[in-house]
């Protein structure tokens, strides 16, 4: 595995105060395994999956991300969803750091 960046690193631990932390759970890796019998995600983005499960499993109302492969894909939001339907589950907004930054200078 590579490492992140320096910033990347930095800005996580910055952030980390602010987190919630979640256990890997068998509801989590339930839901996870769902995602890949649905083959939304292939077994070797298996932990792809489980960062979505774990979002949803623990009520966040949205994951931000920069994974466009795996997690912020237009084709694979609706699957996820579809499948927290299923099992019981809310659905999940999915967006990219992009689409949730706002700037002091952008109208509304």
């Amino acid at each position: 595995m590579v490492a992140a960046p320096l910033t990347v690193r930095r800005f996580f631990e910055e952030l980390l105060g602010l987190a919630e932390v979640t256990d890997t759970t068998a509801s989590a890796l339930e839901l996870r395994d769902a995602y890949l019998q649905a083959k939304i995600v292939t077994p070797k983005y298996s932990d792809d999956a489980l960062q979505v499960a774990l979002a949803t499993v623990a009520g966040c109302p949205l994951i931000v991300s920069w994974n466009f492969q795996h997690i912020v894909h237009f084709q694979k939001i609706p699957l996820y969803n579809a499948i927290n339907t299923l099992q019981g589950y809310q659905p999940i907004a999915i967006f990219s750091s992009r689409e949730v930054i706002h700037y002091e200078d952008e109208e509304i």
